[in-house]
């Protein structure tokens, strides 16, 4: 008789055990499917992400490197340590770097100070306490930024402009944006002139350098942050933050400029992504930058933010596809088992009127895998409902564990930061803090079908051929007459 018409009758003359199979089978189907519709939702929310955000390469001095290198030393303790022209990176050669084609886009800065001139005097809240000998910090903070805009106190609105412009790609070296109360101070208004003194300290043995430079507001901002009501040195009060361009602020550093332009203390580029480093060193190495003293680091911090707890649930999701499969293979095994225990008086005389072994292993398959095919259509028609529900709670419980840690992690050091010439340079200017992804777009289509389609017959072939070997290895009088 015909395998496959046996497998019908049998189904169709046991329905309970039907019906269990099929059920067994949706659940696992269901629980496998919804699996794999996380998994790719997640992955491409977090391909989006990655295009939207990218990651950030920083380009600074490795001092180390360059001591190694015999353009810098290294102090001895009676003679400081010096780093010299091989240690500065040029204005120049980072733009030319900024013209790669894996760049979105590129910023870099100066950190200087700028000493106070008969026309320009520092703002204090509070005067000096009487008795109290100078701190050596009686200077302006001046930091050369290419984009204002880019500067955290302005990109999240704690600082705002209120009269003319910001520094921008296309300031002249010689504008400054000063804030408010210091414009105040010095009756300051946009279009002024003023001037400012280098304000870098002398090397050992070497006389202050009291060059001053002309420079023309163009800007006045106001400031998010309040007079203190106490006593401030003057370089650390943010009234006395001025903004110049970074060839301003190295000529503030005392620094000579030549055709490469001013002197950056690091430069960032923003990438589509992190993969693209490897490209961003070739273009760099082509355009004359020495990555040993100037190495490349990538920060992807926003990646990571962003894609932390989808990440995690991905992960769950795939460790839980494998666990179902798993237990699901021993459990239809197990029920198989005792299927073909129950049936050996139908084996026995199968085999006894002639009938081949592996078509009675066939025939079981048959019964297995048509009852999957079932499971698999039912599962098929709800389970991106299910997924989406499920999918939406676990990334809930990731992004209000990554939300806690990030809270608990404030205050701490910042490992976001790297350390240059100048000590720790946050990196967070160009990768500021972001809200992870919180929520997924689970979509069913036709891979994801064949896909756990594939998976249910796999689970149906081992779970029917794992136990049905042992009918293999019988003869008919062993089946009849032993039994188990």
């Amino acid at each position: 008789m015909n395998l496959f018409k046996r497998a019908w009758w049998r189904l169709t003359s046991h329905p309970g055990k039907t019906l269990m199979l099929v059920g067994l089978f949706f659940v696992i189907c269901t629980l496998v499917l919804s699996g794999f519709l996380i998994r790719s939702a997640s992955a491409r929310a977090a391909d989006d992400a990655k295009e939207s955000v990218g990651a950030v390469a920083t380009m600074q001095l490795d001092v180390n490197a360059l001591i190694a290198s015999g353009q810098g030393t290294e102090s001895n303790g009676s003679m400081p340590g010096t780093i010299g022209p091989g240690g500065d990176l040029h204005r120049g050669l980072v733009d030319r770097i900024c013209q790669s084609p894996v760049v979105k886009r590129c910023n870099y800065s100066t950190d200087s100070s700028a000493a106070p001139t008969r026309g320009s005097k520092l703002y204090r809240a509070v005067p000096r306490p009487a008795g109290t000998q100078p701190d050596g910090l009686d200077l302006f903070k001046a930091d050369g930024v290419r984009d204002q805009q880019s500067v955290s106190s302005f990109r999240n609105g704690d600082a705002k402009m209120v009269a003319g412009r910001g520094i921008g790609p296309g300031s002249r070296s010689d504008e400054v944006v000063v804030e408010q109360r210091l414009a105040q101070h010095n009756r300051w208004k946009v279009g002024d002139r003023i001037r400012l003194r280098v304000g870098q300290l002398p090397e050992a043995g070497k006389k202050p350098n009291k060059d001053e430079f002309g420079f023309t507001v163009v800007g006045i901002y106001a400031g998010g942050t309040p007079d203190s009501g106490q006593y401030t040195p003057a370089m650390m009060d943010p009234v006395n933050q001025l903004y110049v361009t970074p060839d301003g602020g190295s000529r503030l550093l005392g620094k000579k400029q030549g055709a490469e332009g001013g002197v950056v203390d690091q430069a960032t580029f923003t990438l589509g992504d992190p993969a693209d480093l490897d490209r961003l060193k070739k273009d760099a190495t082509a355009r004359g930058a020495d990555l040993g003293i100037f190495p490349m680091t990538v920060n992807d911090k926003q990646y990571q933010q962003l894609v932390g707890p989808i990440g995690r649930t991905a992960d769950f999701a795939t460790v839980t596809v494998w666990i179902v499969a798993l237990a699901g293979t021993v459990i239809l095994a197990l029920i198989v088992a005792s299927s073909l225990r129950e049936r050996r008086k139908e084996l026995g005389i199968l085999l006894a009127l002639g009938e081949k072994k592996p078509r009675l292993l066939g025939q079981h398959l048959v019964e297995v895998v048509a009852c999957a095919v079932i499971a698999v259509g039912l599962a098929s028609a709800g389970s991106q409902f299910l997924s989406q529900a499920v999918g939406d709670e676990l990334l809930a419980g990731e992004v209000s564990s990554a939300r806690e840690s990030a809270a608990n992690a404030e205050g701490g050091a910042d490992l976001s930061a790297v350390t240059g010439a100048g000590g720790a340079i946050p990196l967070t200017e160009e990768a500021p803090g972001v809200d992870p992804i919180d929520s997924i777009d689970v979509r069913l289509g036709a891979a994801d079908i064949a896909r756990v389609g594939a998976t249910g017959l796999g689970i149906a072939a081992l779970a029917t051929l794992i136990p049905g070997a042992r009918v293999l290895r019988l003869d008919p009088r062993d089946i009849l007459t032993k039994g188990d």
